[in-house]
């Protein structure tokens, strides 16, 4: 059986046993996370930037996501 496969039924089913809190607290974390990986992504493209000039360039980039 394809591992991938497995794995997405698995985590399927996770879901669908979840709570919407519980789904909308999984999202939530989720997001967070994509947002400190690109973050840091961000900071390793660009080490002269300060703090506030990354976290506006991440705020565009998630802002731009669904162009």
């Amino acid at each position: 059986m394809d591992h991938l496969a497995q794995a997405s039924r698995i985590q399927t089913e996770r879901f669908r046993q979840m709570t919407p809190g519980q789904r909308w607290t999984a999202a939530r974390r989720l997001y967070w996370s994509m947002r400190r990986l690109k973050e840091a992504g961000v900071r390793a493209q660009h080490p002269d930037w300060c703090d506030d000039r990354v976290r506006a360039e991440v705020k565009a980039l998630f802002l731009r996501a669904r162009d």
